[in-house]
C-alpha cells in the first residue's frame, strides 16, 4: 500500500514539473507586444533639471533672508508644512513657521548673509528631496556657521513649495 501511494505523489510531481516547463518554453512574445510594454514604462525624470529649479528657489529664498522679510521666506512654505530646526519643537503650519523666521531673523547679526546650496535631489516629478548646505558669512565676508538641511518640495499649481524641512548647524570649531 506505501508503495502505492510513492507512485501516485511521484507521477503527480511529475506532471507538475512537465506543466511548468511546458510553460516556461512557450513562444516567445512577439515586437508588438514588447513595443506596447516599453510606451507604457513611464519617462524618467530630468533629476539634472530638477535640481536647477530647486537651486533657483534657494537662491530666492537666501535672497529674502538675507533681506530680513520674513513673509516672503514663509512663502516657501505651504500652509501644511512642517519645519525641524536646532533645539527647538517642530513648527507645523506656515504661520508657527512664520513666527519662528521672525524670531531667528531677529537674533541674527546685522550684515550677516546666508546662503543655500543644493547638493542633491531625489524623487520624482511631484516630490522631491533636496539634500542641502548652508553657509553664513558676517559682513566682512568671514564665514560665521555652516549648516545642512534636507526640504522636501512637492509640486502644487505647477511650482514647488516646501511641506517639510529639518536642518541644524554644523558644530562650531573650538
Amino acid at each position: 500500500m506505501k508503495m502505492k501511494k510513492m507512485n501516485y505523489f511521484g507521477i503527480a510531481t511529475l506532471c507538475v514539473a512537465i506543466s511548468l516547463l511546458v510553460a516556461g518554453c512557450g513562444a516567445p512574445a512577439d515586437n508588438k507586444t514588447s513595443a506596447v510594454s516599453d510606451e507604457q514604462v513611464a519617462a524618467e525624470p530630468d533629476m539634472a533639471a530638477i535640481k536647477i529649479e530647486i537651486q533657483a528657489l534657494e537662491s530666492a529664498w537666501s535672497e529674502a533672508d538675507n533681506a530680513r522679510d520674513a513673509n516672503a521666506v514663509a512663502a516657501f512654505y505651504a500652509d501644511d508644512a512642517i519645519s525641524m530646526s536646532n533645539d527647538k519643537p517642530s513648527q507645523t503650519g506656515k504661520m508657527a513657521i512664520l513666527a519662528d523666521i521672525e524670531t531667528g531673523m531677529g537674533k541674527k547679526a546685522v550684515g550677516n548673509t546666508v546662503a543655500y546650496e543644493t547638493l542633491e535631489v531625489f524623487g520624482d516629478e511631484n516630490i522631491v528631496t533636496e539634500i542641502g548646505k548652508s553657509t553664513e558669512k558676517d559682513a566682512s565676508g568671514n564665514v560665521v556657521s555652516t549648516g545642512k538641511y534636507m526640504d522636501v518640495w512637492e509640486k502644487r499649481n505647477g511650482s514647488y513649495i516646501c511641506i517639510r524641512d529639518i536642518y541644524n548647524n554644523d558644530a562650531k570649531e573650538k
